[in-house]
C-alpha cells in the first residue's frame, strides 16, 4: 500500500509556479527523497503534503485518503513534519515539557506524562531536559526535541525538511543515526527533503532528483551509491556531492 501518492501535482504561490506536474508513490515504510539544487521546489512539497501550501491543483493521497487543502486535524494523526532549523522551530518561552504537551493537548489525547518521558526516552534525552527552554540546549538536542514532537501523535509518516543541514557535522551524524533507529523500531516512512547525497544514501531507500520545480529522475539508493544515475542533471548533482569535487 502507498502512504503517499502523488499525482500531477503543481504548486503555485500566488502568480508563481513552483513545481509542475510531479508524480511519485511512497511505499509503506519506505525512506524516500527528493533531492536538487535549492530553489528547485523540494520543500514545497512537503508543505503542500503537510497543509502549508495550499495553492496546489493534482492529487495528494495518504494511506488511499485524499489530502484536503490546508490544515486537517486528522490528517495530523498520519503525518508530522520535521523542519530544518531546529533554533527557529521550537518556541523560545515554551519549555521543552510544554513544547510536547501541546500536540497531546490540542488533540485531547491523554497519559501526558508517560508520553512526554517516552518520547524523551526515544530520541536518547535524559528526562532532566524535560523543563527546559531552547537557549539551555545544544542544537542537536533541539533538532531531537523536534523530533519528539513531531512523534507525539504517533504518526506513521514524518515529512523531514533538510533535517541535519543546520547542524554541525558531527550532531548531524548523530541525528541521522536516530532517525534510522526510529524508522526500523516505529515502521515509520519517511519522506526526506535534501540537497546532501550522502545523507540519501545513508537513510533512503529511493530517490527522486527534481530540477526546476519538476522531476527529472527516480532511482533506487543503490542506483546513486554505485554511480548509476541515469539523467545528465543527477549525474552532475553527484559529481558536486563528491569529496573529491573540489579536487
Amino acid at each position: 500500500m502507498s502512504a503517499i501518492s502523488i499525482s500531477d501535482l503543481s504548486v503555485s504561490y500566488g502568480e508563481t509556479q513552483v513545481t509542475s506536474g510531479l508524480s511519485f508513490d511512497i511505499a509503506e515504510g519506505e525512506s524516500f527523497a527528493l533531492v536538487g539544487e535549492s530553489g528547485s521546489g523540494k520543500s514545497t512539497v512537503l508543505k503542500a503534503i503537510a497543509g502549508l501550501a495550499p495553492q496546489w491543483t493534482g492529487a495528494i493521497t495518504v494511506f488511499g485518503r485524499p489530502r484536503s487543502h490546508g490544515i486537517d486535524r486528522g490528517f495530523a494523526r498520519q503525518c508530522q513534519m520535521v523542519f530544518q532549523d531546529p533554533y527557529g522551530s521550537l518556541h523560545p518561552r515554551k519549555t521543552v515539557d510544554a513544547t510536547l504537551s501541546e500536540p497531546l493537548s490540542i488533540h485531547k489525547v491523554g497519559d501526558q506524562d508517560a508520553r512526554i518521558e517516552a518520547a524523551l526516552d526515544a530520541v536518547g534525552l535524559d528526562r532532566r531536559f524535560r523543563f527546559r527552554f531552547p537557549h539551555q540546549l545544544s542544537g542537536g538536542q533541539r533538532q531531537r526535541v523536534a523530533i519528539a514532537r513531531a512523534l507525539m501523535l504517533e504518526p506513521r509518516i514524518l515529512l523531514l525538511d533538510e533535517p541535519t543541514s543546520a547542524l554541525d557535522v558531527s550532531v548531524q551524524a548523530e541525528i541521522l543515526n536516530l532517525l534510522k533507529r526510529l524508522r526500523r523500531e516505529q515502521g515509520l516512512t519517511y519522506l526526506l527533503v535534501t540537497h546532501n547525497l550522502p545523507v540519501v544514501s545513508f537513510l533512503c531507500d529511493r530517490l527522486a532528483v527534481m530540477r526546476q520545480g519538476r522531476v527529472v529522475e527516480i532511482a533506487s539508493a543503490e542506483q546513486l551509491r554505485r554511480a548509476g544515475l541515469t539523467s545528465a542533471y543527477a549525474r552532475e548533482l553527484l559529481q558536486l556531492s563528491s569529496p573529491h569535487a573540489a579536487a
